[in-house]
This record gives structure tokens, C-alpha cells and sequence, in this order.
């Protein structure tokens, strides 16, 4: 074989093995491990605890206690009274624990002073993640600001994207209806299920947490059409209301498609708030 033949043999395998080499998948390519999370909700009572002292110095040991990723907060209070001395609660809490914080606010009120800020009141995310999107939807509530409520679309259902490294995560805060009556809380649970079916399939894909105080225990009959989409996180003992001696749990971690739970836990804080967290350690499938 001449020298120039030679030469381009050895081009045409040079350029066969290139071929070959960039067609071929990455060696990192697949599904991959899964991905830990820690995840929390707790209905904080505006900074208030069990004895009814304001406290965040307290409530800032207990949320830190938790150790958690992500938290869904109840009951905040944003510049709403003296209750809670005026202050950004959700804004503050955030700022202690080093966490980002989306507020969806279920009541946003003129102020009493002109010039000072709203009042407002409501649910919050607090996040070690970065927040990619946020929403503070609709659901039927009967609002406790109006003499004669009727059930009617109020905001306060609260909604953060975050992306927990690489997986996108819908995260949803609730804080359903208080009374002995079931009805509201009926709508509430189906405009729930509405909502977060849109959103799943606006983003396929997205891991679903949906996290609250649902005021009804795990067996009752209003929440049973949610368990078709979720899954409580538990734990199946240990109840979170009342704080200083719990006789029933009505908090929630709950998961959807693609997290599974390796574990959940409440905390026996028994002092911060009327209420006690539940902290649940999941993965997300990637």
C-alpha cells in the first residue's frame, strides 16, 4: 500500500470512530439516582404559642429544629395587628432561617393608618431553593372578615415552582375550613384536585407536595377524593392538635406521582404554636 493510500485508510477509520463516538449516548445518560428532600408543614397561629405569647424567637427554634428544605406555614400574619406586633412574620421567619418565602395572602386589608401597609393574613413557603414561579389561587372558603359570609372564590391556596436540583417541584400550602360542617371543606378538596391537575398538566413532568392544615382527620369523608391523587405522607401515629396534648392529627405532608416517602415524624414541640409540625423525609424520582 502506497504511503498516500495508508494516510487515507487512516482518515476514513479516524472519521468512522468519530461518527460512532457522537452518536452514542453520554455515559451519565438515565434516569439516575433519586433525589433527598425534607419537606414540613405547621400551622404557626401568627407567632402565638399554646401559653398565647407572642414568641418568634420560639417559633424560630422550632422551625429550625425541623431542619427542613421546604416548609408550608398556616396562620401568617403580614403587618396585620398587634397581635403579632405588626411585623412581616412570614418576611421574618424567612430572614432568621436564611430561607426564601412566598406569601399568599388569604386576606389583604386597607390599613387602619394611611400610609402604613396592608394587612394581611394567610400561608407561606418558605424554601431553601430557589422560588422559579409563584401563583396564590382561588378555592371556595367562608371568609371570617364579613358578618354574613356565603362560600364563594377567595385567594390563599398558595403555589411555588422550585427546582431541586434539576426536578421541577409544585409545592401547594392550604389551609382548609375550621368548622364542624364539612360542605366548604367539600368544595375546598374539589377545587384543590381541580387546580393541581391544571398545573400538573401545564408542566408534565413536575413533582406535586401539597402541604396544610386540612382541619379533618385523615379517615374523613371529605378528604377521601384527595387520597386518589395523593398520598399522606403520615405519620399513621401521632396526632398535631392541640400542641400541649394532641387527640388528633390534622396537618399534612402529602405527595403526588414520582416522590416517595422514606419516612414522616411530629415533632413534639408542645410549646411555639396551638399546633404541632409534621416533617416528612421523601425523594424525588428524577
Amino acid at each position: 500500500m502506497s504511503p498516500r493510500s495508508r494516510v487515507l485508510v487512516q482518515l476514513s477509520l479516524t472519521g468512522a470512530l468519530l461518527t460512532v463516538a457522537l452518536a452514542a449516548p453520554p455515559a451519565s445518560a438515565g434516569p439516575g439516582p433519586s433525589i433527598p428532600l425534607r419537606v414540613a408543614t405547621y400551622n404557626i397561629h401568627a407567632g402565638t404559642g399554646a401559653d398565647g405569647v407572642f414568641d418568634l424567637d420560639r417559633q424560630e427554634a422550632a422551625l429550625r429544629a425541623l431542619d427542613a428544605d421546604v416548609i408550608g406555614l398556616q396562620e401568617v400574619d403580614v403587618h396585620w395587628g398587634a397581635r403579632s406586633q405588626g411585623l412581616d412574620v412570614a418576611g421574618e421567619l424567612a430572614r432568621r432561617l436564611g430561607m426564601r418565602v412566598s406569601f399568599a395572602p388569604i386576606y389583604s386589608l386597607d390599613p387602619v393608618e394611611p400610609g402604613d401597609p396592608r394587612r394581611e393574613y394567610g400561608v407561606a413557603v418558605l424554601s431553601r431553593f430557589p422560588v422559579r414561579s409563584e401563583a396564590n389561587h382561588e378555592i371556595t372558603r367562608l371568609s371570617t372578615q364579613d358578618e354574613n359570609p356565603v362560600p364563594a372564590p377567595a385567594p390563599g391556596f398558595g403555589e411555588v415552582t422550585l427546582k431541586v436540583r434539576g426536578v421541577p417541584v409544585q409545592v401547594f400550602v392550604t389551609h382548609l375550613d375550621y368548622r364542624p360542617d364539612p360542605a366548604v371543606r367539600e368544595a375546598q378538596v374539589a377545587d384543590t384536585r381541580r387546580i393541581m391537575a391544571r398545573e400538573r398538566a401545564a408542566r408534565p413532568g413536575a413533582r406535586q407536595i401539597l402541604l396544610g392544615d386540612f382541619n379533618a382527620e385523615p379517615s374523613a369523608p371529605e378528604l377521601q377524593p384527595l387520597w386518589t391523587d395523593l398520598r399522606d405522607a403520615g405519620p399513621r401515629s401521632g396526632g398535631t392538635y392541640p400542641a400541649a396534648a394532641p387527640v388528633k392529627r390534622i396537618d399534612y405532608v402529602s405527595v403526588g406521582e414520582g416522590v416517595r416517602v422514606r419516612g414522616a415524624s411530629v415533632p413534639e414541640e408542645a410549646a411555639a404554636s396551638d399546633h404541632r409540625p409534621v416533617v416528612a423525609d421523601v425523594t424525588l424520582a428524577r
